[in-house]
C-alpha cells in the first residue's frame, strides 16, 4: 500500500448534460437529458436539476419523460463530448504522465509518476483544487469531482461523496475507518446477488464484511469472488494506474422503433453492422477472433452467440459471414428489439489465409441498402447543431410533421430566439463537427461515458 494519497480519480460532472448546458445558454440552471429520445431509448446522462426529480441513467427515457415532463431531451452529440474529453485529459497529463483513462468522462492520475513524494492531505487538496480549475478554463465551464487515496479503490469511491464540484482526500491509513460504514454495494463486484447473499449472512455494510473471515466469505460468494472481497473490504488494493488501456471489443449495435420480425430485413442491418465494425477495426489497425451476435428480444431477454475464427481478421466479408450465420441460428419468433454485432479477442496483426479468395469469390457478402429514412428523422435530432445564413448557428429544438423548430445561440451568446422552418429549407443545415459524425456512437467499449 501506498504511503500517501498519492492516486486521484477525476469525473466530469453529469458530462453529456453539463456539456449541452454549456453550448446551449437557455437550458443552464434547467432538466437536461442526454440520451436515446424515441419510445425505446435509454438515458445516458441527466443534469443535476433532472436529478431532482429521480431521472438516472440506465433509465428508460419513457420513464424519465413522465417524471420530468419538462426536461430537455437531446440526442447526444459524440464528438463534442470528445473535444472536451480531449482537452481535458490533456490538463491531467500535464500533471502527471500516468494516466488512466476509463471513458470519456473520468480518469484515474498517478501523481507518484510525477516524482511527488510525501504528499500531505494538505498537498493534495491543493493539486486537487488546481486542477479543477484548470479543467473548468479548458472546457468552457465543466466541473469535476475528484477522490483521492492510496488506492484506485479508495480514489474512486471517494470521488462519488461530495458531487457535483468536490474534492474528498483520504489520509493513509484510515482507508478501512472510511469504507466501515458504507453498504456492501460501493465494493466492486458486489451486484444485486451477491449482496443479496451477502445479506442473507447479516452482511450489509463493509463493517460488517470485515468481520468475515476469508475462508467464511469463500463459503458465502465462491473461491475466486470471495478472496478479492476479503481484500477490498480493507482496501487492500494494490492495482497500478495504467495508462493505455487495452481495447476489449469493437462493436455496433443498435434498437429499433418497432420490433422486427422479417429475418431479411435483419440479415441487411447485420450486414451493415458488421462493414462499420470491420471499418472501425481498420481505423484502429486491429483485427479479432471473436464473432458476437448480440440480440434482444420483444420480452426484453438478451441473448449473445459467438463464433471464434481460427486467426484474427478485419476483413467485413468474413465478419459479416459469421454474423450471419450466428444470426441464423438466433430465435427470432417474436421480434427483436435491438441488435448488435462485435468482434472481440483483438490483435494487432491479421491472419491472411482465413478464407481463400476462391471462397470469397463464390460467397460474396451482398450489403443491401436499407431504406432511407425522412430528412426530417435522419437529418434534425433534438439538440443537434444547425445553422441559417440569417439567424447563424443554433440548435435543433424539436422536429416532425415536415417542420423542423430552431433555438438560435451557442456557449458565447445570450439566449436566443426561436424559429421554424420546413424540413426541407435548403438553408437550414446541419454542422458538421471535425472528427467522426456528431452523431455516431462511441467506437469501443472504453469510450462508453458514466453518469458523473
Amino acid at each position: 500500500m501506498r504511503g500517501d494519497p498519492s492516486v486521484l480519480h477525476v469525473d466530469l460532472d453529469a458530462f453529456f448534460a453539463a456539456v449541452e448546458q454549456r453550448d446551449k445558454p437557455s437550458l443552464r440552471g434547467k432538466p437536461v437529458v442526454v440520451g436515446g429520445i424515441g419510445v425505446r431509448g435509454v438515458v445516458s446522462t441527466a443534469s443535476y436539476e433532472a436529478r431532482k426529480y429521480g431521472v438516472r441513467s440506465a433509465m428508460s427515457t419513457a420513464e424519465a419523460r413522465s417524471r420530468c415532463p419538462h426536461a430537455a431531451y437531446l440526442s447526444p452529440r459524440f464528438e463534442v463530448y470528445r473535444q472536451s474529453s480531449r482537452a481535458v485529459m490533456a490538463e491531467m497529463r500535464a500533471l502527471s504522465p500516468l494516466v488512466e483513462p476509463l471513458s470519456l468522462d473520468e480518469a484515474f492520475i498517478d501523481l507518484a509518476a510525477s516524482g511527488l513524494t510525501g504528499l500531505t492531505v494538505e498537498d493534495v487538496q491543493a493539486i486537487a483544487d488546481d486542477l479543477k480549475a484548470a479543467i473548468h478554463k479548458v472546457s468552457g465551464g465543466l466541473t469535476a469531482s475528484v477522490g483521492a487515496g492510496t488506492s484506485k479503490l479508495i480514489a474512486k469511491i471517494a470521488s462519488d461523496l461530495d458531487k457535483p464540484d468536490g474534492v474528498v482526500v483520504v489520509p493513509a491509513g484510515t482507508e478501512a475507518e472510511f469504507l466501515a460504514p458504507m453498504q456492501v454495494t460501493v465494493i466492486p463486484g458486489v451486484g444485486p446477488a451477491t449482496a443479496q447473499r451477502l445479506s442473507m449472512a447479516g452482511v450489509r455494510t463493509v463493517a460488517d464484511l470485515q468481520q468475515l473471515d476469508e475462508d467464511e466469505l469463500i463459503r458465502q460468494v465462491g473461491s475466486a469472488h470471495g478472496s478479492s472481497l476479503h481484500r477490498l473490504a480493507v482496501a487492500a488494493d494494490d492495482r497500478p494506474v495504467v495508462s493505455d488501456r487495452e481495447t476489449k471489443s469493437v462493436s455496433v449495435e443498435d434498437t429499433f422503433e418497432t420490433d422486427i420480425i422479417d429475418r431479411a430485413l435483419l440479415t441487411a442491418i447485420s450486414d451493415r453492422m458488421a462493414h462499420r465494425v470491420a471499418e472501425r477495426l481498420q481505423k484502429a489497425q486491429l483485427s479479432g477472433r471473436t464473432v458476437t451476435v448480440k440480440t434482444r428480444m420483444h420480452d426484453f431477454t438478451t441473448h449473445t452467440r459467438s463464433s471464434t475464427l481460427a486467426g484474427p481478421t478485419d476483413d467485413a466479408r468474413v465478419v459479416a459471414r459469421v454474423a450471419r450465420r450466428l444470426l441464423e441460428e438466433s430465435d427470432i419468433g417474436g421480434g427483436i428489439r435491438l441488435l448488435g454485432v462485435g468482434v472481440s479477442s483483438l490483435a494487432d496483426w491479421i491472419q491472411d489465409d482465413l478464407f481463400t479468395e476462391g471462397e470469397h469469390a463464390e460467397n460474396p457478402v451482398e450489403v443491401v441498402e436499407l431504406p432511407a429514412r425522412p430528412r426530417d428523422q435522419l437529418g434534425f435530432h433534438p439538440g443537434q447543431d444547425v445553422a441559417h445564413p440569417d439567424y447563424g448557428r443554433g440548435w435543433v429544438w424539436g422536429s416532425g410533421r415536415g417542420r423542423v423548430t430552431v433555438r438560435f445561440e451557442t456557449a458565447d451568446t445570450p439566449p436566443g430566439p426561436v424559429r421554424t422552418f420546413s424540413v426541407d429549407d435548403p438553408a437550414l443545415t446541419k454542422v458538421q463537427h471535425t472528427g467522426a459524425d456528431a452523431d455516431e456512437e462511441p467506437e469501443t467499449q472504453q469510450n462508453v461515458s458514466n453518469e458523473g
